[in-house]
């Protein structure tokens, strides 16, 4: 069991273990607002060995250092919101005009025989009427009765309840709608390619909900990660450089290209090129994502 700490003893330990902090007060100052459990997924990267027990952090490690990591991925999560937004709104449109147009505006995309579930999942007909039940939006609660039981979503346009859905139940229509073809006449709309097209909308909605939480993009492997085009690809490394295909560099080039293509929003990746170096300790993580187990070689 770690002991209850406060954030002055926080503080101390940091310093313990090799950390030059120049304000100790502005230090435990930033703990109290940013949580140390959170900072430390940062810290570990300058550390020795934290997975063999060894937390010292490696000669000459700054706090402002390892804030300056912490400040930039904040800054990115911000920054990536707007485009995440853009997209997701443009997306709400499209599957709406979809629907409307080849299956018609009720009812049946909220029957089951729409969608093709996958094994012990919940139903994509759960998720979209549970989002739907959810809804204090007038729009929805003029279909609703006097309670759940009396609910009638029959005459609820599929314009009026993709509003009503999270993005990943979004996702999970674009993927399963029609036997599969919604998502290919989703991107036919759009004007973007076919090829993995519900793959790539699944890794944008796991992106923003890891903004959405402030959860750590420096350093992240995305396990879910969409399958972007080689031709995005490649173009993005033209501006870019190399990186590896689970980075969230190559999310950011694939909402780029939907983004672009969509014309909702500019892309996002060449503004970070020109903000960090490529060899920077911030840009490097973004690039090349690792566990701190495998800086421990470098740090010894």
């Amino acid at each position: 069991m770690k002991p209850n700490l406060s954030w002055d003893e926080q503080v101390a330990l940091m310093v313990g273990r090799g950390l030059t902090v120049d304000d100790e007060a502005a230090c435990a100052r930033f703990l109290a607002v940013t949580n140390y459990y959170r900072f430390s997924g940062y810290a570990r990267y300058f550390q020795k060995a934290p997975h063999l027990g060894d937390d010292n952090f490696r000669p000459a490690t700054t706090l402002d250092e390892i804030r300056a990591v912490y400040d930039a991925d904040a800054a990115l999560r911000t920054a990536l919101l707007r485009p995440l937004a853009h997209v997701e709104l443009m997306l709400r449109s499209h599957v709406a005009r979809v629907v409307a147009d080849e299956h018609g505006a009720y009812g049946g995309y909220l029957k089951e025989g729409f969608y093709t579930d996958v094994g012990d999942r919940e139903p994509t007909v759960e998720s979209c009427l549970r989002d739907i039940d959810r809804s204090k939006d007038r729009h929805i609660l003029r279909y609703r009765g006097s309670g759940p039981d009396h609910a009638d979503y029959s005459r609820l346009p599929v314009w009026s309840a993709v509003e009503a859905w999270s993005f990943g139940t979004l996702s999970k229509a674009i993927e399963r709608g029609a036997g599969g073809g919604l998502a290919d006449a989703v991107a036919t709309s759009i004007g973007i390619a076919k090829a993995g097209f519900a793959y790539r909308v699944r890794a944008l909605v796991y992106l923003r909900n890891r903004c959405a939480h402030h959860s750590r993009l420096w350093h992240h492997s995305v396990l879910d990660a969409g399958p972007t085009p080689n031709n995005v690809r490649t173009k993005a490394k033209r501006e870019a450089g190399q990186f590896e295909p689970r980075s969230v560099l190559d999310i950011i080039a694939s909402l780029d290209d939907m983004a672009s293509r969509g014309g909702v929003a500019e892309p996002l990746l060449p503004r970070l090129v020109a903000e960090h170096d490529r060899g920077s300790e911030f840009w490097l993580g973004l690039c090349k994502p690792q566990s701190p187990r495998d800086h421990a070689d470098d740090t010894r």
